[in-house]
């Protein structure tokens, strides 16, 4: 049995919530349930929980604040929001989960199996400290990304480019090194800073730092900084000249 807590300031919220995990999500037991962040600090370092659900709006002290606060954060995260927040991308990055409200029961379901499959504090700590640090600089410097071992935290200046697997892709790193992590080509085109990564094909997203030159044709290629050459489509080619200055 995990323990769990929840943290929301809006009491049908909360209890919702409970409902659907005592009825969906029998491996769980709520523990404590916390109407403020300084409640919830209080019962996070009493009843050491597993998973902890976290609302991000809450007033006097948000979310955010609240895990700033906190000396000990050995426990899986998933985040509440009653709307697409600011912070959603900076959540993305950091492979964090989070539901929007009304929570669906198959969302929830996924993420607490989620949260189960990869309890570890450490990573998760480390987790939040790189979604705190992007949301202090508001930029986006690095990325977390699941692998088939855990989570990997890649600076993305070390990226070349990103190429599609199936329902998974390939990272390929400026040493040449290649990662296959369990995200497919569409949430990285969504989350990469425009006009740094370009989608240039069904297949490729790549850093324009590591162009190296262009290839004239139908839709061109480019050869990038490591001498692969990749296509680029018809569709993508006046939209990949433009952002490159050609």
């Amino acid at each position: 049995m995990f323990k769990a807590i929840i943290i929301d300031d809006e009491i049908n919220n909360m209890s919702s919530l409970r409902e659907k995990l005592l009825k969906h999500c029998p491996m769980l037991e709520v523990v404590a349930c916390c109407e403020n962040a300084r409640q919830g600090i209080q019962e996070i370092e009493r009843l050491q929980p597993d998973i902890v659900f976290l609302d991000i709006e809450m007033p006097v002290m948000n979310g955010f604040t609240m895990l700033q606060q906190l000396r000990n954060r050995d426990f899986e995260l998933i985040f509440t929001t009653a709307y697409d927040h600011y912070a959603i991308k900076a959540i993305r990055y950091s492979a964090i989960d989070y539901l929007l409200k009304p929570v669906e029961i198959e969302e929830l379901k996924t993420a607490v199996d989620n949260a189960i499959s990869k309890r570890s504090g450490k990573r998760n700590s480390l987790q939040v400290d790189l979604l705190l640090e992007q949301l202090k600089q508001q930029q986006y410097r690095k990325i977390a990304v699941p692998t088939s071992e855990g989570i990997r935290f890649l600076p993305l200046d070390q990226v070349l480019y990103f190429e599609a697997n199936l329902n998974y892709t390939f990272i390929v790193l400026t040493d040449n090194s290649r990662l296959l992590v369990s995200r497919n080509l569409k949430e990285f085109e969504e989350l990469l800073p425009a006009g740094e990564f370009i989608r240039i094909h069904h297949s490729h997203i790549i850093n324009r730092q590591y162009v190296d030159r262009y290839i004239r044709g139908d839709g061109g290629q480019v050869v990038m900084q490591n001498g692969n050459v990749l296509d680029v489509s018809k569709r993508k080619k006046s939209d990949f000249l433009k952002i490159m200055g050609i």
